[in-house]
């Protein structure tokens, strides 16, 4: 369901295997592990490679003596302690990983598996679907399935719920985790915050990063409550008729850029903006109006079509750069997700304030 670069798939010289794995479906770019069946989560550990440790290490720096030999030659070196920084290092491969504080705690890959059996008591109710390690091993991901489903209309339109987990061992970032719903039919990525809850955990690599990481099962579950208001949400949408202008225009305020755009907008010079800009709205009002999956009943005509428009956009027209531009984007807090809680705002105040069109405010 979500894309990496490639290239950037952690390979491990000693086992010969690149560090990732995937249920069914095809491994990226041919690299990595597939698994028929979905494992556990020791057995995930070890398909994504991901079985390795993390330590802190002191961290020197070579000094020199004054002492110089006839030829001219460095007698003496010795070896100088760097206070208060330490070297990450994975100990199966001696690969140091990055520099970190005396207060960076390493969470270590087992931990972060440990977080996800915690949030469904263990046993069969998680379903690991792929996990795996960039560069050097320094930065890690998991997604994984939980057990019931967003179910939209008379229950044919069926979005999976997903939780996503990163952490690194190079001191870059904190543990994310977030909860993330994709429409199965068009693997659209539904990512929604409503006003009074977030969707997304962060807790920093610090003394109490473990005992947090080991709570914060206890936080997600806002995954339950979000799922079922979303499920109430996007079943009323539903049934709320839009005019396709209503999808243009919805179109042309989540993703305008900046303000001056948004000024010509609520001018009506629409003929001003940039070309960038004209294409994009375009390129998205015609994936709304021509995607097989928005001519299905929930969509076709329908608020919860007007959304899909532009969650769809992100995931199937818009160009990345890479994979892990695109994850970056949709899933991480970047420009698509942004976007595209603008549109579930804008769809909020449209269903429930009463009012006629989207208002550019």
């Amino acid at each position: 369901k979500f894309s990496i670069m490639a290239h950037n798939i952690n390979f491990n010289e000693q086992t010969g295997r690149h560090s990732f794995f995937s249920v069914q479906q095809k491994a990226w770019h041919g690299l990595g592990q597939i698994v028929e069946q979905y494992p556990t989560s020791e057995e995930a550990i070890v398909h994504a490679g991901l079985d390795y440790e993390v330590i802190k290490s002191p961290l020197f720096t070579q000094g020199r003596t004054m002492n110089i030999g006839d030829s001219g030659e460095l007698i003496e070196a010795n070896d100088i302690l760097v206070p208060n920084s330490f070297a990450t290092l994975r100990t199966d491969t001696n690969r140091p990983l990055g520099v970190v504080g005396k207060d960076y705690h390493i969470v270590q890959n087992r931990e972060a598996f440990n977080f996800f059996d915690a949030i469904v008591g263990g046993g069969d109710g998680i379903l690991y679907e792929t996990a795996g390690a960039l560069g050097n091993g320094e930065r890690i991901f998991i997604t994984a399935k939980l057990p019931d489903y967003i179910r939209v209309g008379k229950g044919d339109d069926v979005t999976e719920k997903y939780i996503f987990l990163t952490t690194s061992h190079d001191g870059s970032g904190s543990i994310t985790a977030a909860f993330t719903p994709i429409r199965i039919v068009c693997q659209n990525t539904l990512n929604a915050s409503l006003r009074s809850m977030t969707n997304v955990v962060r807790i920093k690599h610090t003394s109490g990063a473990k005992q947090r990481l080991e709570n914060a099962h206890k936080v997600m579950g806002l995954a339950n409550t979000l799922s079922t208001q979303l499920e109430n949400i996007f079943n009323d949408w539903a049934k709320v008729r839009v005019t396709d202008r209503e999808v243009r225009k919805l179109i042309q305020l989540a993703l305008c850029p900046n303000k001056e755009t948004l000024n010509l907008l609520k001018k009506g010079a629409e003929d001003e903006v940039s070309t960038v800009f004209k294409n994009t709205v375009d390129d998205a009002f015609e994936y709304a109006m021509t995607s097989d999956t928005q001519q299905m009943a929930t969509t076709k005509g329908t608020l919860f079509g007007a959304y899909n428009a532009v969650t769809g956009y992100f995931q199937n027209v818009r160009n990345y750069r890479d994979g892990e531009a695109k994850l970056q984007s949709i899933v991480m807090g970047g420009t698509a997700q942004l976007k595209t809680q603008k549109a579930f705002e804008l769809c909020t105040d449209f269903a429930y304030s009463g009012a006629e069109i989207f208002n550019f405010n």
